[in-house]
C-alpha cells in the first residue's frame, strides 16, 4: 500500500482573505487534517514566502512578481502565515516554496523521500495555481495523487471545476474530503 502525506498548500492569511467565499473551505480542511493525524497520515504544509529584498524574484515572472508588489509573501511577515484555523501541530513540517509548485526552489521532494512516502493527497489554495502546479511536478516525479476537490479553492468556482472534475481525474484521484477521510478510516 501507499504510503501517503497529506499537503496543505498556500492557505496563507493574505491568500485566505483574497480567496474564501464563505463556503466553509476552512473548517472542511481541517476536518481533513485532523483526519490525517488520526490516520498517521503526515501533514506536510506548504507556504510561498520570499527573503527580505526578494532576492529570487524575477521581473520576468510576472505573477510573482505582482504579489510581491501586491505586498504578498514576504518572509516573517504575518499575511504569509499558516491561517490560524489550520495552524501546524508539533510533528508536522512546514516547507517553503519560491515558486508555484510545491517542489519549486523547496526541499519538500527530500522531506517526502526521507520519509518514503509515495502518494501525495493535495490541498491548497489555488486550485488554478499551487495545486495544478503541483499535479504535475509530482507526475513527473511518480508520486501517486489524490485531490480533495473541496479541499481545494480558487477565486474563479468555473476554473476549480473544470480542474478538478475535466483534468485532474485524468492523473489523480478526485475525491471530496469526507468520501477520502471515510476511506482512511477503513484502511
Amino acid at each position: 500500500m501507499a504510503k501517503s502525506a497529506l499537503l496543505v498548500m498556500d492557505v496563507q492569511r493574505d491568500v485566505v482573505a483574497i480567496a474564501d467565499d464563505g463556503s466553509g473551505y476552512l473548517p472542511r480542511l481541517r476536518r481533513a487534517i485532523d483526519g490525517a493525524r488520526a490516520a498517521g497520515i503526515p501533514v506536510i504544509y506548504v507556504v510561498m514566502a520570499f527573503r527580505q529584498g526578494d532576492p529570487e524574484v524575477s521581473p520576468r515572472n510576472k505573477v510573482i512578481t505582482n504579489a510581491v508588489r501586491a505586498g504578498m509573501f514576504t518572509e516573517g511577515a504575518p499575511g504569509t502565515e499558516i491561517h490560524d484555523d489550520i495552524a501546524p501541530q508539533q510533528g508536522d513540517v512546514v516547507v517553503t516554496k519560491r515558486r508555484g509548485s510545491a517542489f519549486s526552489g523547496s526541499d519538500l521532494d527530500l522531506v517526502l523521500r526521507a520519509r518514503d512516502i509515495d502518494s501525495l493527497v493535495l490541498t491548497g489554495i489555488a486550485t488554478s495555481a499551487v495545486v495544478l502546479s503541483t499535479v504535475w511536478a509530482a507526475i513527473d516525479l511518480d508520486f501517486g495523487l489524490t485531490v480533495l476537490a473541496d479541499g481545494c479553492l480558487d477565486t474563479d468556482p468555473e476554473v476549480h471545476r473544470v480542474l478538478t472534475e475535466k483534468l485532474f481525474p485524468q492523473w489523480a484521484d478526485v475525491v471530496a474530503v469526507e468520501d477520502w477521510l471515510k476511506a482512511v478510516a477503513r484502511q
